[in-house]
């Protein structure tokens, strides 16, 4: 069925593309530098600079900033940084800890659950929220809220959950200044979207060219060091943006245990696709695993492509990778012909434990 789909059809993206999903992805290196200059203006209480650990609570779309944070973050950073999903948080919350509870629309009920259980700790507290009951809830118990007005689905509104987390930790003094790898990244992003965007026909779109051959096939994305994360975000993309089914895998682990799995069920091997998100600036012996897992994949004959990074910094080169994974989960989808936004199965989850 893909194969009737032109990508390079205006009219054919406004058909299946009811709700706008493109022009939020267009919108990225905006929401970056929007994103970073409102958390250089936040008001960040004093005492919070004193903490030994940091604790972000979230789930899905709002998540995902935390993880990317704490992936760039980890490298240099002065205390752990620890992203946590569920309903109660974690026990090594303490008055030294910074909890960070991030909700686009403040009413994500297993990060309400959890960051009203931190409201009897001494730990610090901010929120990061469009509204909603966390917006409520933080405001009532005199927390600092991080707000914005940016009306999109919580996955596209990444900017505004990463760019401040990052910013936060640079302003407590737990990361490097990373004010002009934000800088290089929006150039990057910019440069990148002309390449990659819808304007661009397919015979020189590699965005496109990637969604085609990953149409009918399951996809598996590979990422290792600060891609890791990277990884995650287009296997969550490709789920709810394309609703295609997914998954991701972190080097060096694949390689004790993804790699033997390449055989069965042999009737996968012609309908899977691996994708390496890869940059030059991996360590040595990552390097070497990238290059052996391609002769594995090669040899149990299943495909694959690599997808390498622009720009010079690590933040820079996340960004541009995610930018690349969101514009071919979009494309994804129209060939499956499907809006890219609704995700109609995660509604019905939540109305059914909404019954309860």
């Amino acid at each position: 069925m893909e194969g009737d789909i032109s990508l390079d059809d205006p009219q054919v993206l406004k058909q299946y593309d009811q709700e706008g999903m493109l022009d939020r992805i267009h919108e990225m290196p905006w929401q970056c530098q929007q994103a970073w200059q409102m958390a250089m203006d936040f008001s960040l209480p004093r005492g919070y600079s004193g903490v030994d650990k940091v604790v972000i609570l979230g789930i899905g779309g709002s998540a995902i900033g935390g993880d990317l944070a704490a992936s760039l973050a980890a490298p240099e950073a002065k205390v752990p940084i620890v992203v946590y999903r569920g309903y109660s948080p974690p026990l090594i919350v303490d008055e030294r800890t910074l909890v960070i509870a991030s909700s686009y629309s403040g009413m994500t009920e297993e990060t309400l659950s959890a960051f009203e259980k931190t409201l009897a700790t001494k730990a610090k507290k901010l929120a990061i929220t469009t509204g909603g009951r966390l917006k409520a809830m933080a405001e009532e118990n005199k927390i600092p809220v991080f707000s914005f007005d940016y009306q999109a689905k919580p996955r596209a509104a990444l900017g505004f959950s990463f760019l401040p987390i990052l910013c936060f930790l640079q302003r407590l003094g737990l990361v490097s200044d990373k004010s002009a790898d934000v800088a290089e990244a929006i150039k990057v992003l910019e440069a990148l979207s002309e390449k990659i965007d819808e304007t661009v026909p397919s015979s020189g779109n590699p965005a496109k060219q990637l969604a085609k051959k990953l149409a009918g096939r399951l996809a598996v994305v590979y990422g290792a060091e600060v891609l890791a994360e990277v990884a995650h975000r287009w296997k969550t993309q490709l789920n709810e943006n394309s609703k295609a089914w997914a998954f991701h895998e972190v080097l060096p682990e694949l390689n004790h245990n993804a790699v033997v799995g390449y055989r069965f069920p042999a009737e996968l091997t012609a309908r899977t696709m691996v994708v390496l998100l890869h940059s030059a600036a991996l360590p040595h012996r990552i390097e070497l695993r990238y290059r052996v897992t391609r002769q594995l994949l090669e040899q149990a004959g299943v495909a694959y492509q690599v997808v390498e990074a622009a720009g010079t910094s690590p933040l820079a080169q996340m960004m541009s990778l995610i930018l690349f994974g969101d514009y071919v989960s979009y494309y994804l989808a129209i060939l499956y012909r499907t809006d890219p936004s609704p995700v109609k199965v995660i509604d019905y989850l939540k109305e059914q434990l909404a019954k309860e």
